[in-house]
């Protein structure tokens, strides 16, 4: 299991403080699918304030970060415990996943 003390170097420009869960969504903006999950993205950012952080991370503008995280497709999103747990999914996800995923995180 991943654990979010091993990028915690990389995110000080993302203010992750281990007191609410996080999503962060690694994507490109050439990438197509990034861009048709992103809306979403921003739907659970609104939606969860307070409750879920949910971070962008542009991989070419942060790739020491993108390396790290060891991303090899785009996108890519972390689910992130209070524990510092990371959850990986690679690809889209429908909102409703997304959503349920979100109260999985409140919930532990």
């Amino acid at each position: 299991m991943e654990t979010i003390q091993e990028y915690l170097p990389y995110l000080k420009g993302y203010d992750f403080t281990g007191k609410t869960p996080v999503v962060i969504d690694f994507y490109a903006t050439w990438c197509a699918p990034c861009r048709a999950l992103s809306p979403l993205i921003e739907r659970l950012a609104e939606e969860y304030y307070g409750r879920v952080k949910v971070l962008k991370v542009d991989v070419d503008k942060n790739r020491a970060l993108a390396a790290a995280a060891n991303i090899r497709s785009i996108p890519t999103l972390f689910f992130i415990d209070i524990e510092g747990r990371i959850v990986r999914h690679a690809g889209g996800l429908p909102y409703d996943t997304l959503c349920a995923k979100a109260d999985e995180l409140i919930r532990k």
